[in-house]
């Protein structure tokens, strides 16, 4: 039997109060929990004295690796955990979405933190902003690790997907996290964080696990530094939220909480479109997936009131192919909820719904301990009867409400007071746009769904770790995931203010107005180690010919009159034949590429590209070549070198010193040495 035991300052505490976590599935004990007495003001300082220090010491991209390669490890391991999942009421394509979906997510922040943040402790966000006429003052953002704790309160209907996409943007940020799942199926949760401990990636200190049905007195020893995480129930939320002590200090508190999200059928559908079989079919899979215990499930089915009946009909004959049953059996389709307390709960719900509703299906499948059934309401009067927008049975249940038009479709869909996400079926995309934005106040996700999307659509339920995940109002008003957002939103944004130089030497990238250093050789001449920030490469001049521009015109095959018709040039906006800006480009390239084997391996690609001023000939030009930031790159089996990617910042002058053109060229460079990162 699974011991679920906290982990508590380095160690497993195997001694406390035991309570039996019951199977979903066969209402027998499948694990144990041991309740121990724990110092949570110790635990909270232990994370901020020992493993916040050692986060901070690594740059984000290696905290990203981290959880890259923890992610692996895990993955490795993945049967074990289906297997145990099966215990939570889950079938196998229940637990991918929780198992598989959480390390995906985890995979996605840590690979788009290391393509779009800075590899550096901090990142440094945006453009600078110039605060004075001469430019000697200055702004930049960066968005440093906090000096605290993430505490992650999660809920019971996804104990590993829950627990990775808070931990991992968390560790990435640089902040050391405690983890408090629901006691309901953690010890799934636990099997996965036993490992966490046992792979030794991350650094001591960075991770703790609280086996409790309730955290005691952890909310009173938050500081302003540390921040909170919860997912469950609004009540709960709204509850911990407002702790005097979260309150006084003004803890950061991101609240995810259950909430009524619809679908929307467009009054453009009849039932022989392709878009009203895709509608039920989403609907109907998210009443049974997780057996409907999903934050993001489909509430509340809103259809044209003259296809009520179609769509109850189409319903009911997709419901009653579902099969219930134990969730490790192939052809089960929905297993149990997650225990019988939940079953309770959601029988008691869906009572107080009877009273505003009318139950047109009730399947008579299996119904005895956790296992329950399908059922779909109908609330005729939607737009008078506001409880019905309230009250949510957390269960495999859908309430369907006709509307007269679009804008009351959309009303009803914001009669809710925020949701996390909402989604449209409809084959006209003026409707689409109107719908979509008359929704999105109140919605923090918008899906919009026709036969040309919906083969690849991740669905209505799925939170994907690219997107933001969280919503407004009864949603509990957060944010989470979002790609690199997911990190930033664990880090203290500050602006920082002062010279360009003294600017870039506190953040360590490059200023546009920072002094510079000339390279002592050719910067491609030197490997990705020796390379330092504010290096410069002040290049040769060449003077732009008529011969250049009407030689590049047939090379190009770009005629354009500016370029090559002087009569027609001469009403231009430059008033004479100019060369062509690629033409520009192209000639700098000439101007600072050096031609002899070295460090350098390849034009990786350019960003930011402007062509500020014209360049006729006659002209000439200069460029200016300034290392602005670098990135390591991890070496792959196929790499037959390790390197880094190095950002150039380009400066095209004139003979006036005038810039023409600007842009940041990004070079891959040899590295000389092997770093662990290589070898995973």
């Amino acid at each position: 039997m699974i011991k679920v035991q906290s982990y508590i300052q380095g160690k497993w505490l195997n001694k406390g109060t035991k309570t039996d976590l019951i199977s979903a599935v066969t209402s027998e004990p499948v694990a144990q929990m041991l309740e121990a007495e724990i110092d949570y003001k110790s635990a909270l300082e232990y994370a901020r004295k020992v493993g916040g220090p050692k986060l901070r010491e690594m740059s984000i991209h290696e905290r990203a690796f981290k959880i890259k390669f923890l992610g692996q490890y895990l993955m490795e391991r993945k049967e074990k955990y289906y297997e145990i999942s099966t215990h939570t009421g889950a079938t196998r394509k229940d637990s991918w979405i929780d198992i598989e979906g959480g390390l995906i997510t985890a995979f996605g922040i840590s690979s788009k933190s290391r393509r779009e943040l800075s590899d550096l402790p901090w990142h440094v966000e945006g453009d600078t902003e110039r605060l004075s006429r001469k430019g000697t003052f200055m702004g930049r953002h960066i968005c440093v690790p906090r000096h605290g704790v993430a505490v992650h309160i999660n809920a019971f209907n996804f104990p590993v997907w829950g627990m990775l996409e808070k931990l991992a943007p968390a560790i990435i940020a640089g902040m050391p996290v405690i983890v408090k799942p629901a006691p309901t199926g953690s010890y799934l949760a636990w099997e996965v964080f036993k490992d966490m401990i046992e792979a030794d990636i991350l650094p001591e200190g960075s991770v703790q696990f609280i086996a409790a049905d309730k955290p005691g007195d952890l909310l009173d020893h938050l500081i302003s530094q540390d921040m909170v995480a919860f997912t469950g129930s609004a009540g709960t939320g709204q509850k911990l939220k407002a702790h005097p002590n979260i309150i006084a200090n003004n803890v950061p508190f991101n609240l995810e909480a259950d909430s009524l999200n619809c679908s929307i059928l467009g009054e453009d559908v009849n039932p022989d479109m392709e878009e009203f079989d895709l509608f039920i079919r989403e609907v109907s899979n998210e009443m049974t997936v997780k057996t409907g215990q999903k934050c993001t499930a489909i509430r509340r089915t809103i259809v044209p009131e003259n296809l009520l009946d179609d769509v109850i009909d189409a319903l009911k004959s997709r419901l009653e192919k579902t099969t219930i049953g134990h969730p490790a059996e192939k052809e089960t389709r929905m297993g149990p909820l997650a225990s019988n307390l939940q079953a309770e709960r959601f029988e008691e719900q869906l009572q107080q719904l009877s009273e505003i509703t009318e139950t047109v299906y009730a399947s008579n499948g299996k119904q005895n301990g956790a296992f329950t059934n399908p059922r779909v309401l109908v609330c005729h009067k939607p737009m008078q009867v506001d409880d019905i927008h309230r009250l949510e049975a957390f269960g495999p249940m859908t309430t369907v409400m006709p509307y007269k038009n679009t804008q009351e479709a959309i009303d009803l869909a914001n009669k809710a007071n925020g949701s996390l996400v909402g989604s449209l079926f409809t084959a006209d995309d003026e409707i689409a746009q109107t719908v979509a934005l008359g929704c999105a106040p109140y919605h923090g996700r918008f899906m919009v769904i026709n036969r040309n999307s919906a083969e690849e659509s991740t669905g209505h339920g799925s939170p994907i770790a690219s997107l933001v995940h969280g919503g407004p109002g009864h949603a509990g008003g957060g944010e989470e995931l979002g790609g690199a957002r997911a990190v930033l939103h664990n880090m203290q944004r500050v602006a920082l203010q002062g010279s360009p130089t003294t600017l870039r030497n506190i953040v360590n990238q490059h200023i546009k107005g920072a002094e510079t250093e000339e390279s002592d050789k050719h910067p491609f001449q030197k490997y990705f180690e020796e390379l330092k920030i504010g290096e410069a490469l002040t290049t040769e001049k060449r003077t732009v010919t008529d011969k250049d521009v009407e030689e590049f015109a047939e090379l190009s095959g770009d005629h354009f009159y500016a370029h090559t018709d002087p009569e027609a040039a001469s009403r231009s906006l430059f008033g004479k034949i100019v060369a062509h800006g690629y033409f520009v480009l192209s000639a700098t390239a000439g101007l600072f590429v050096d031609p002899d084997e070295g460090p350098v391996m390849l034009n990786y690609g350019l960003e930011n590209l402007r062509f500020v001023a014209p360049v006729a000939p006659g002209d000439t030009i200069q460029a200016k070549l300034i290392l602005k930031r670098k990135n390591v790159r991890q070496q792959k089996k196929d790499d037959p070198f390790p390197f880094g990617v190095v950002y150039w910042d380009v400066e095209v002058t004139n003979q006036e010193d005038v810039v023409v053109a600007e842009y940041t060229i990004l070079t891959l460079m040899k590295r000389k040495n092997k770093l662990p990162i290589d070898e995973q």
